[in-house]
This record gives C-alpha cells, structure tokens and sequence, in this order.
C-alpha cells in the first residue's frame, strides 16, 4: 500500500506559521529598517493575514523583540591559546554574520539599531549578556586573579571593532571592506581585538 503523510497537527502548523512570520519579519526589518517595516508588509510577505502577526506576537515591538533574538554563539576562549584570541574571535564573527543562519539576524539589529531606540536597546542587551562576559574571561587577570576593572571598556572595544566591520561589509557595503577576503580582515582587525581582549 502507499505510505500515507500524516496532516499537520495544529501545533505544526502553528510552528510554521511562526517561523514564516519571523524569516519575513527579519527580511523586511534588514530591508526597510524598523519605522518603515510594518506588520502588513511583513504579513504580506509570509503570505497569512495581518491579524495573525498581532495573534502570534502582540505588536510590532514583540514581533522585532522576537526577530532579532539572536545566540551569538561565542566561542568557548578558555582552551585558545592566549596569542590566538583575537584571530578566533574575527573568525567566530565572519562566519556567524556571512555564512551563519543568524547572518539575516544581525543584519536586522544593525540596520534597525542605528536609527531605533528598541533596536539600540536589543543590542546593548546582546552585548551585556554575550560579549561582555568574553572579556572578563579572556582580559589579563590581576595579580591575585581577579577580573580587572577595564573588562567593560575592553568589551566595548572588541564590539565597536566588530559591529563596525559588519557595518561597512553588510549594510554600508564600502568597497574596500567588501573585497577583502576573509584571511585579509582577520589579519587586519585580528590584533586589534587581540590587543583589547588580552593586551
């Protein structure tokens, strides 16, 4: 007898639905940013009704807060060998923001965290609750190894370098940046993020 498929349940489809609303809303909030993104465009683009956006996420804030939140994935630094952060780390981040599944994602905070406040917000939080944290482990420990109190200002360091570079190859797309091959930006921006992780 043929093999027959089961029906979708309704969690199933719920699931789905789910997922098309995001992949369309991070599409449209890397596009158009996030004043110009609204709920029936990105309705229109998943192919469902708008009233099913506001059923799923509640507004468009939920619908962003959800479509941008985003595991950066950092690697464990605790087993690199110390010379080798930096270079780890750009490498971590060129794979994450060009081949990665979260690349559509963090296009969408870049875009949207420059010109909006709740998307400035969402990455200040990615940035205190992942980056942050990288530094405090990775910086040069005190003479009875405590965490220096320069960590924050290190992270931020290492976070300009990074998003700056995303900037100017992904959204801003200058030139320059966007020829450069991957061995090129780690051996440029390798040191410096070094230099602020563990100098």
């Amino acid at each position: 007898m043929p093999e027959t498929t089961a029906p979708a349940t309704p969690a199933r489809r719920g699931d789905a639905t789910r997922a098309a609303i995001l992949a369309a809303a991070r599409e449209r909030f890397a596009a158009d940013g996030y004043e110009r993104a609204t709920v029936r465009a990105i309705a229109q683009e998943a192919r469902i009704d708008p009233s099913m956006v506001i059923r799923y996420f509640g507004s468009k804030e939920g619908l962003f807060a959800a479509a941008v939140d985003v595991d950066l994935r950092l690697p464990d630094l605790t087993g690199v060998p110390r010379d080798e952060l930096g270079a780890t780390l750009v490498r971590h981040f060129l794979d994450l923001w060009e081949t990665g599944p979260a690349s559509a994602v963090l296009v969408a905070m870049l875009r949207v965290g420059v010109t909006n406040p709740a998307g400035a917000a969402r990455m200040q939080q990615v940035f205190a609750e992942q980056v942050a944290p990288l530094a405090r482990i990775a910086g040069p420990a005190g003479s009875a190894g405590e965490v220096p109190d320069d960590a924050p200002a290190r992270a931020a360091l290492v976070a300009s370098h990074l998003l700056g570079l995303a900037l100017t190859r992904l959204v801003l797309r200058f030139e320059p940046a966007v020829a450069m091959s991957r061995d090129d930006v780690v051996r440029w921006v390798a040191p410096a993020v070094q230099r602020y992780l563990a100098g």
